[in-house]
């Protein structure tokens, strides 16, 4: 299904979700989206393949929890658009009743994903904004699919390092963390700059044009977002090969991509 299908119109900027879905070989973006992808791949040619790791580790994460550690209900904050290796469909494969929320600020991917997600009655999409945790804890449509009394899986991947610390990113997790019950678990993934060249740093002042600003952020400030929690090892690492570290123990930052990737159950 191509882009023009879900909008009448074209957007005149570039969009952070739209972006990500063309890096992950999507169909729904537009050429301003494409063009400030394209300025992304000039600075940055790593960036194609960072994207597709993180997303396979979302995955791997999302098994994880729902195969052995048994959730059943998903809650994916800045979740994009659901196209390429969405949480709903990974988690179904699992366990066909597993239950997915994705929240989302950019009205554009909202409506994208409502489309998508119409025939798919244990899968919804809102809008709604993590600045304002607590309006997505509330949203009726949210508390109508999933029970937040019940342990639920929290993913907020690839969506931080998109605020700045002026808007107090530490805060806003932990109110989702102390609003959800004991045995919840926190997936996310983060961009760093720690080993990495100077092409890092130039993507994300390509990014601040877009929809969104962006800030790298260091293993130590990555980790205060799991204060609290019991990580499930190897803890925080860089990706790729979350799963396999989990077996290996893994350490060395040879080979790793910048963004840093945890899990963590909630007490």
């Amino acid at each position: 299904m191509e882009p023009e299908t879900f909008a009448p119109t074209e957007p005149e900027g570039p969009n952070v979700a739209r972006a990500y879905d063309y890096f992950l070989g999507g169909a729904h973006n537009f050429p301003a989206d494409r063009e400030a992808a394209a300025r992304v791949v000039q600075t940055w040619p790593q960036i194609r393949d960072t994207t597709r790791v993180n997303r396979l580790f979302l995955g791997e994460a999302v098994r994880f929890l729902a195969g052995e550690v048994g959730l059943r209900q998903f809650l994916h904050i800045g979740s994009g658009m659901p196209t390429m290796g969405n949480v709903y469909e990974v988690a179904q494969r699992v366990a066909p009743d597993a239950r997915v929320a994705y929240v989302d600020h950019d009205p554009v991917a909202v409506a994208h994903s409502q489309i998508l997600l119409a025939s798919h009655p244990r899968a919804l999409a809102v809008e709604a904004d993590l600045t304002r945790p607590e309006e997505i804890l509330t949203h009726p449509e949210i508390t109508s699919l999933l029970d937040l009394s019940q342990p639920v899986g929290l993913l907020l991947v690839a969506i931080l390092h998109f605020f700045p610390d002026n808007t107090d990113p530490q805060r806003l997790v932990a109110a989702l963390r102390a609003a959800l019950p004991a045995g919840s678990y926190l997936v996310l993934t983060h961009a760093t700059g720690d080993g990495q060249g100077r092409d890092v740093a130039d993507a994300a002042e390509v990014y601040r044009r877009t929809t969104a600003p962006f800030q790298l952020r260091s293993r130590e400030e990555v980790s205060r977002f799991f204060d609290g929690t019991d990580l499930v090892e190897p803890g925080v690492v860089l990706l790729p090969g979350w799963e396999n570290d989990r077996q290996h123990r893994a350490t060395t930052a040879e080979g790793r991509l910048p963004v840093y990737a945890g899990v963590t159950r909630i007490r």
